[in-house]
């Protein structure tokens, strides 16, 4: 640990409690510089480089597991006040579970990108791009001011841009990107008016510092914090993909690889649900009568429109399937929001149902995600109607894909989904929120139509073909394999145990 002093001011580094986003950082610039001096056959060094980075970050939140470590710390100031020291950096239990989740959904997603990267992507970029997007990912939950939150998220927002729009020549990649780079942009001007509101009322930056000012805000500037915080909380609505601001989740989805598709689904949407609580729950509590009925009103959206606009998916349209899972994910995020907003409307900690519910999405989305990513080396297009007979050609990737469906449709054997879901009820009643309630007991509903009718799909005869038709085995490379298997067990042993997940996820909180 190492301290400099200026004055009254001296902030602490604590190394350790840096590592993981630091370490995802180093890597990526080490493949950025190695992919200069390699040859083409050996680009695929860079793939499993990345694959180690991630896995060496992950194994660095074990000495970090007791949650009780911070840095860039005011202590001097806090002495001199008589508090707390105010900090930028927090590994605390939420840290560390937002941190789990980020880095082994990039480590899924890098699995996946290892055929496409041989194949159709720019390695040295692809690599170094994710692995910066990651970094900035794992760097968000952890941060404790404006500032720092701010910087994580665009460092886990610009390359992303780069990466949707990495497939060269494609017209659908260009416009995806371009899609999303404007919504982003617009997300971001909008939270940083939104942060300059807030500081202006408040004086402070620090998340704990602006909740204990917000109750003290003088009068003429009480407009100025209530503008502030609204603009905050639309900042973040689009990147968590709430209805209204969902538009470019579809279009991006398909334009983008299907690796960075997987990774935008969970990462990316994990990114903005972090960015959401720490500024609601953390920094502005005393502002729940303002974001709690907003938050709830756009859970009912999001979860509406996506569940609808799922549905009427047609199963003969060119990349329905990636469309149905973009679109799924919309709703998802719609029962995401559900616990958040509970929490504006009880003193009972109700984030961990959200925790617990994004740790179960991530699970089974990248699940889904790796077998349609499969399905895709022999159906480009990727339509539903292509899994029609999935079973006679590979019965391990049908059996997968038909429990990850109905681990996000929340039926058995797919426990955990339904544990997750119960858990989000849960939370809205508890909280005194039944209307809400019952507008996601009518959408889980609406959304077991197109999940079950891709799941019996997978079961039926091929098109065309006899009975006793044997349909030619699907091959599947060894690193998308692995992520299968690694999904679907973690899949298993939470439906096996559901309980672990939701008390992993209590435990998490700050």
């Amino acid at each position: 640990m190492t301290s400099f002093a200026s004055g009254s001011l001296v902030q602490s580094v604590d190394w350790l409690t840096i590592a993981p986003p630091t370490l995802t950082a180093v890597v990526a610039l080490v493949v950025l510089v190695a992919d200069l001096f390699l040859p083409p056959e050996r680009k695929q060094l860079l793939g499993w480089t990345a694959i180690g980075g991630l896995t060496a970050a992950l194994a660095l939140l074990l000495p970090l597991r007791d949650g009780d470590r911070s840095t860039f710390c005011l202590t001097a100031q806090a002495q001199a006040e008589g508090h707390a020291p105010a900090c930028s950096y927090t590994a605390d239990h939420f840290t560390l579970v937002i941190q789990l989740l980020v880095l082994a959904g990039a480590l899924l997603a890098a699995l996946l990108s290892m055929d496409e990267t041989r194949e159709k992507l720019p390695a040295g970029e692809f690599w170094f791009l994710l692995l910066s997007s990651a970094a900035g990912a794992a760097l968000l939950p952890a941060s404790r001011d404006l500032a720092t939150l701010v910087v994580a998220l665009e460092v886990a927002s610009l390359p992303a841009f780069a990466l949707v729009g990495l497939k060269r020549g494609d017209r659908m990649s260009g416009e995806a990107a371009l899609k999303f780079f404007l919504s982003s942009v617009t997300a971001t001007a909008v939270t940083l008016l939104g942060v300059s509101f807030v500081y202006a009322a408040t004086g402070t930056l620090h998340l704990t510092e602006i909740a204990q000012r917000l109750d003290d805000v003088p009068g003429q500037l009480q407009t100025l914090a209530e503008a502030g915080v609204a603009l905050t909380l639309v900042g973040f609505a689009f990147k968590t993909a709430a209805v209204p601001f969902h538009f470019w989740v579809p279009d991006t989805y398909v334009g983008a690889p299907l690796p960075v598709a997987a990774y935008l689904s969970v990462v990316g949407k994990a990114v903005g649900f972090t960015g959401l609580i720490l500024v609601t729950v953390v920094a502005f509590p005393s502002y729940a009568d303002v974001w709690g009925p907003a938050l709830a009103a756009l859970a009912a959206l999001t979860m509406t429109a996506g569940n609808v606009a799922a549905l009427r998916q047609l199963s003969t349209r060119a990349w329905s399937a990636v469309r149905l899972l973009a679109w799924s994910s919309v709703a998802q995020a719609g029962y995401l929001l559900v616990p958040i907003a509970a929490a504006a409307y009880s003193s009972d900690d109700q984030v961990g149902a959200t925790v617990a519910y994004a740790l179960m999405y991530a699970v089974v989305n990248l699940g889904a995600f790796a077998v349609v990513a499969l399905v895709a080396r022999t159906h480009p297009e990727n339509r539903i109607a292509d899994y029609r007979g999935l079973y006679a050609a590979s019965p391990a990737a049908a059996l997968a894909l038909g429990f990850f469906l109905l681990n996000l449709a929340g039926l058995p054997p797919g426990i955990i989904g339904l544990f997750a879901k119960v858990t989000v009820f849960s939370a809205a009643v508890d909280a005194g929120l039944g209307w809400l309630a019952v507008i996601m007991g009518v959408n889980v509903v609406i959304a077991l139509y197109y999940y079950l009718r891709w799941t019996a799909l997978l079961f039926r005869a091929p098109e065309g073909a006899p009975a006793t038709h044997k349909a030619p085995a699907l091959k599947a490379p060894v690193p998308v394999t692995l992520a299968i298997v690694l999904t679907a067990a973690a899949g298993a042993v939470l439906s096996g145990y559901p309980q672990f997940a939701l008390r992993f996820a209590t435990d998490s909180l700050f």
